[in-house]
């Protein structure tokens, strides 16, 4: 009882001690108030000061992230003049840099943004060149093309900036924030590659008379007798990704013989674990047109805004044999269009979009809804939940457009591909990139940058 008494008094007299200082700038200092009144004021006082570090601290994460909610529909891609540029992968060659961002803010004010470029290593750690080693002119730069959306529901603004050149071929994360470089809005991943090494793939293929028909592999030879590489062993890293998906790319994979007389290094991907799932064609929905809504929506809600929209029912598919697509896939990628009117950047509607997944009881496992337009990530508001009617769920807020989509588990027990099934069929596109890292400068260098595509339709 003693010692309740004495901590009492000590934390009534730390407490005392914080709000008297607290009430410097307030002048409370002199007030007479009682003990209950000093502990009611401080938990007050004390919960919104900790309260607002919390919310205000942004760490910057070396990944695809958006910080705030109302940052939506992030692009990064390399501007030919076309259409559907934006479904292309944010890689650009060192003699064209010509990669563009273009990002919606939900808001009905412009904000003062910054775009800040850094060059980071194979694996997307900081690397350790400053500044002025890959870039000609200051690095931090405003974001001046901005429009408001066109009689949408829900208004937006829309930025667009076109990426300052570099001088170093390499990873680099772009990163965009609010007159603060702390008070960040958005990341994303790009780069830009001077191709010097050659590439060859062979014809080699894992399919159904082979090792494993649910996994898609290749191989591969890097030619590097144009290159002054000492040690290709140590300072050469080779990076594969599928649809431009980083969650699942395989990092630093080494080759499978080095013929130094030859100056080529041979890459051969008989281990399962550097090979990757096949996987499923993509489901899609297409809520490009609201007034004739297109393939896999169900039904949409016009009597209130933003319009609500019901996508068809998905059933599970992991035990279907494979089937061909008769629709055009995306692999995974997202298309903004609106055929009902004009440019889709400023007229398009943002829909509250419901997603609806069969399935008669829980899967082992958290079951997410992914593809480009939240970057694959495993996030809370991605996450489906399971109701007592037999279906899992999940409301996304989404541009108007055509979008791909998976459901993806994550268990101790069952396969990442449970629900869609895994097939070497399956159409994708596969990127291979190359690094070196010389002794000048210290850092590595994107110096292959190659697109297999498997099973093009």
């Amino acid at each position: 009882m003693c010692n309740s008494k004495r901590a009492t008094n000590i934390l009534f007299a730390a407490f005392r001690d914080i709000y008297l200082r607290l009430g410097k700038h307030f002048d409370l200092q002199r007030r007479q108030i009682s003990q209950t009144d000093y502990l009611k004021s401080i938990v007050i006082w004390i919960t919104v000061f900790c309260w607002f570090p919390t919310e205000a601290q942004k760490t910057l994460s070396y990944t695809d992230k958006t910080y705030e909610q109302q940052i939506r529909t992030v692009q990064l891609f390399p501007n030919f003049g076309g259409t559907r540029d934006y479904l292309q992968s944010p890689a650009a060659p060192m003699q064209e840099q010509n990669l563009i961002l273009e990002f919606d803010d939900l808001q009905d004010n412009r904000n003062n943004y910054y775009v800040k470029l850094i060059h980071c290593n194979y694996d997307w750690t900081k690397s350790v060149l400053m500044d002025l080693d890959f870039l000609e002119n200051f690095n931090e730069n405003p974001i001046t093309d901005y429009t408001f959306s066109i009689n949408t529901h829900s208004r937006y603004i829309h930025y667009r900036y076109p990426v300052q050149p570099v001088k170093l071929p390499g990873n680099y994360l772009l990163i965009v924030y609010r007159n603060d470089k702390s008070d960040l809005v958005l990341s994303k991943r790009m780069m830009i590659y001077d191709n010097q090494i050659g590439m060859v793939k062979d014809n080699f293929f894992i399919g159904a008379g082979n090792l494993n028909s649910a996994k898609q592999q290749f191989n591969f030879d890097l030619d590097y007798s144009n290159l002054e590489i000492l040690n290709p062993l140590e300072t050469v890293h080779v990076t594969l990704r599928q649809n431009q998906r980083w969650d699942n790319a395989k990092f630093n994979l080494q080759p499978s013989f080095l013929r130094d007389s030859e100056r080529k290094l041979e890459y051969r991907f008989l281990d399962t674990e550097k090979q990757f799932d096949g996987g499923n064609e993509f489901r899609f929905v297409d809520f490009r047109s609201l007034n004739y809504p297109g393939q896999n929506t169900g039904k949409i809600v016009k009597n209130v805004k933003p319009y609500e929209l019901y996508v068809a029912l998905d059933v599970p598919k992991s035990f279907d044999s494979y089937a061909y697509a008769l629709y055009p896939d995306l692999n995974g990628n997202y298309l903004i269009e609106n055929l009902d009117v004009g440019e889709p950047t400023l007229t398009g509607n943002y829909i509250y979009t419901s997603f609806y997944l069969k399935s008669p009881q829980p899967i082992d496992g958290e079951v997410y809804i992914i593809g480009a337009f939240n970057n694959y990530q495993h996030l809370e508001e991605n996450k489906m939940k399971y109701n007592s009617t037999g279906y899992y769920e999940n409301r996304q807020f989404l541009k108007q457009g055509l979008y791909n989509y998976q459901y993806e588990v994550i268990s101790k027990t069952k396969s990442a591909t449970f629900i869609e099934g895994s097939h070497y069929q399956t159409e994708n596109v596969y990127e291979v990139l190359i690094y070196n890292h010389p002794f000048r400068p210290n850092a590595d260098l994107l110096i292959g940058y190659y697109l297999m595509p498997v099973n093009p339709r």
